[in-house]
Formats: C-alpha cells, structure tokens, sequence
C-alpha cells in the first residue's frame, strides 16, 4: 500500500501569533527576535518583512539595516506554546501517528485515516481549515508518499499552500527537482554536486552508484534514493533525544581564550541543570560549539569523557586554535547514548 504522509507546516508561526491578536501588524514589517544590544537574531518575520531580504537567523542588526521600519517583538514563548498545543491537538484527532518537529511542523501519517474516503487531499484540507478556524492561523500543507516529498511539498506554495505529489507523479517531480532541495544537500555537498554537473535528481539519477560511494560515502546511497524519490523513514511518535546543549550569545565579542574560559563555568553549571531535569541519561560524548564574530561557527566532539569544566577547557582550547578570532556565542553540551544501546546494556545475561 502506497503511504499517505502529510507534513503541515505554520506559515511564520510566532509571527502568525502576534499578528493574529494584533491584526495592526498583518500589513507592516514585522519580526521576533532579540534586540541589537543583546545581539540577538530574528527567531521568524512575517512576510511583508521578508520582502526586504530579512530571514530566520539574521542578525538584529542587519535586519533593522535592511529595514529601518521594521516593528521588532522580543516574543511571548508561553502564547506560543499554547497555539501549538491546540494545533497539535487538531493534528492528533485527525490520527495518532504524529511526529512533531518543532512547535510549529509535524509529519502525520494518514495511510490507515478512513475519514474524508480516504482522500489525504480532504484531510490536509481540513487541517487546514480548522487550525485557521479554532487558532487562527494559517497552515501549509504538503501530501505525498514519503516524508521528504511531503515536506518539499509543503513548502512548494507558501504561505497559505496545499501541494499533493500522488504516486503516479512522483518520477516526473522528482527528476526535475533541484538537488539542493535534498535533505542533507548543504552549500558544500551542493557545490561538490554542481562540480559534477549535477543540478537536477534527472541528473543525478544518471550517476552509479559505486560513483556516489566514492565520492560521498555513505551519504552517497542516501542521494541514489532520494534522486528517485524512496524514502522509507516512518513517522515515529516519539522521537529520540540525541542531545543535550546550553549556549549563550554574548552583548560584547569575547576577545581571547582566556575569556573563553572564564565564562565555561556558568555554561556547565546550566548544562549540568539540564541534564538533572532530563533525567540525568548516559552520555556518550561531550562537545563545544563557537561562533565567531565573522559568524564562522566550528563544533568540537570528544567521545566518551565527563561532562565538567576541564573537559570542555580542553575542548575549548582546540576549538578556539581554529580561528582564534573574537568570540559572539559559546555553547556546550553533550551526545546521548542511543535508546538501542541502552536497551541492549540493560538485557539480562543468558545463563550458562
């Protein structure tokens, strides 16, 4: 049977929000992020915003440079929250295999759903219509047979879009779709991919195999499947916490090391807050991550090891020796154990 996979997708979510209980900011440019002298950066913009060239993890700075007028909300997280609770609530009586990926955007499966006849064209309109009639706000919708095209159609015909790749069109969407639109195709994968003459998966469906492996490794495999449209990741209910991680972006560049040092202390004694309310669960490895002040960003890991301030002093030190340039955020966390690893401690011995 040929799944029904729906990604729906909230149209400049908390932007969305403010705009609804405040139908004065609809029509003017309008952003949440953090302020200048904080050095925040814009969480979301509204449309009318990003006409200007503003986008999500765009300085403050440069966003009110692009666009002087621009209205600049610090955001109201617990309302955000809340709009979220009631879209999942929505997504959850249309059926239980909802995987949320943030507070806004979520994969349903509908394959199994009898309502509508059937029709994952009905039911994406539903939601739809019922996150705009009960939350007031605009959802996008994308249908198709796997969750990578069900994403890529949701964001086809924003805001406000319902896109549906039915099997039979899969092959002809799929060849023309650009490869950067591949999940996992960043600027450097796509710029080794353009130096292949490789633009469109109709092209990258003509590359072996063997090719791929050779030049991606296991990435490789996962491009000769995507180029054809197989995805066959299911939608989990829950999902896996593969990390834990504090960081903070400070109001004035960190000059050197040593200051980098200094502020480890107060980044562990969250980190270590953190990890308690999660349960305190095993760790596999540690790591650090710094931005510099040309936004430069280098992530540092070490397997195994204790999650304290000595190891990420060390940790530091190799991170900041690739730049040593001043320093805007500094983060440290940790990689979880597995749940299959940790399944696989906790079984009993066979007896002898």
């Amino acid at each position: 049977m040929n799944r029904k996979i729906l990604h729906a997708d909230c149209d400049c979510f908390y932007a969305a929000v403010e705009m609804r209980d405040n139908p004065a900011l609809r029509e003017v440019p309008l952003a949440i992020g953090g302020s200048v002298e904080g050095r925040g950066v814009i969480a979301t913009c509204n449309y009318p915003a990003r006409a200007f060239g503003i986008h999500s993890a765009m300085p403050t700075a440069r966003a009110l440079r692009l666009c002087p007028q621009l209205t600049l909300l610090r955001g109201d997280f617990e309302r955000y929250r809340e709009a979220s609770r009631q879209i999942q609530a929505i997504f959850h009586e249309l059926t239980p295999w909802v995987e949320p990926l943030s507070l806004d955007e979520a994969f349903l499966d509908v394959t199994e759903v009898a309502r509508f006849s059937g029709s994952a064209t009905w039911m994406a309109r539903w939601l739809k219509e019922e996150c705009l009639r009960r939350v007031g706000i605009t959802v996008s919708v994308g249908a198709a047979p796997s969750k990578f095209l069900a994403k890529i159609a949701s964001d086809w015909e924003k805001p406000d879009g319902l896109t549906v790749i039915a099997p039979s069109q899969v092959d002809e969407f799929v060849q023309a779709l650009p490869v950067t639109k591949l999940p996992g195709v960043g600027p450097a994968t796509a710029k080794r991919l353009q130096a292949m003459a490789i633009a469109t998966c109709d092209e990258l469906q003509r590359v072996p195999l063997e090719h791929l492996l050779q030049e991606f490794g296991k990435y490789g495999k996962r491009l000769y499947e995507l180029a054809r449209g197989i995805d066959d990741r299911p939608v989990c209910i829950e999902r896996e916490r593969k990390s834990v991680s504090v960081e903070t972006t400070f109001a004035t560049d960190l000059p050197d090391l040593d200051h980098c040092h200094r502020e480890l202390a107060p980044l562990c004694e969250r980190l270590e807050a953190r990890l308690a309310r999660h349960g305190n669960p095993p760790i596999a490895g540690t790591f650090v991550k710094v931005r510099f002040d040309d936004f430069s960003l280098t992530t540092l890991d070490a397997r195994g090891g204790w999650p304290c301030l000595a190891t990420y002093a060390a940790l530091m030190a190799q991170a900041w020796a690739r730049r040593e340039r001043p320093v805007r955020l500094l983060g440290v966390g940790v990689r979880l154990v597995p749940d299959d690893a940790r399944r696989q401690l906790t079984l009993p011995l066979a007896e002898a």
